[in-house]
């Protein structure tokens, strides 16, 4: 997205809780594999589910939901959002995927199989992303609150506050739901949060600078890391970008020294 003035208020306050409050531990990397990824795709949402991805791409006139095989990164098949929309984050339950937009108020909900539009719902202020774990779905605006969802009704039954160290931590964007964490990109930023989903807590950081090169694409400023998405029974972890030409596999090495 192209959210200028969200990014120029919450940087500082995401430096604090990322750098001052360096208690928390943060993880490196390792590459297990690598994929190719469309880097048509504008990424805004992204889930693994039944040896496949899903993904969802943002910007208006281009927005779209995808079945993507994840060995070639072929789009198996697609739905195009309505051109007035800025599609963003998805996630499924049942036998639906629930897609949210950014600035519209107004999300999606499609059959799993078809990619039919089965109904739509509406919800306050911007719509990030989504991830799930048994009971509910947890929904991002770009602050430093998720959202707790019902997900049949998909209206709003709770709250996280996301702190680090007790700061708060802004432009929390794609999630996912890992091992009972909930991991979530910082927009603009090369750092996930791992999220104690029953106190909001931050209990550690996973540092993915030197993953990838975006300054090597046409819009770096907005072709930045977002997208996280977890193979549960192969304990496989992914992540991508914006119009990035990879999708990495990767696994986490022991926190930094302080």
């Amino acid at each position: 997205m192209t959210r200028w003035l969200t990014c120029a208020l919450a940087l500082p306050a995401l430096a604090v809780a990322a750098s001052v409050h360096a208690a928390t531990p943060v993880y490196g990397y390792h590459v297990v594999h690598v994929y190719p990824h469309d880097t048509s795709a504008y990424t805004e949402g992204l889930f693994y589910k039944d040896g496949y991805l899903y993904e969802s791409t943002g910007e208006a006139g281009e927005s779209t939901v995808r079945k993507v095989e994840l060995a070639t990164g072929k789009v198996l098949q697609r739905h195009d959002v309505p051109a007035q929309y800025f599609g963003e984050g998805i996630v499924d339950w049942g036998q639906h995927i629930v897609q949210l937009t950014w600035k519209d108020q107004l999300g999606f909900v499609y059959d799993m199989t078809s990619f039919k539009q089965q109904r739509t719902f509406t919800y306050p202020g911007e719509g990030w992303a989504l991830t799930r774990d048994d009971k509910h779905l947890y929904m991002s605006d770009g602050s430093s609150v998720l959202r707790v969802l019902d997900p049949n009704t998909l209206a709003s039954v709770g709250s996280i506050m996301v702190t680090d160290e007790g700061q708060p931590v802004l432009n929390l964007n794609e999630l996912e739901w890992v091992k009972g964490e909930i991991l979530a990109n910082v927009w603009m930023t090369n750092r996930i949060a791992r999220i104690d989903p029953t106190t909001g807590h931050v209990t550690g950081w996973i540092d993915l600078t030197g993953l990838f090169d975006n300054s090597t694409l046409p819009d770096p400023n907005n072709d930045v890391l977002n997208g996280i998405a977890y193979d549960a029974q192969h304990d496989r972890l992914f992540v991508t970008g914006k119009r990035w030409p990879k999708l990495f596999e990767i696994t986490l090495t022991p926190p930094k020294a302080h």
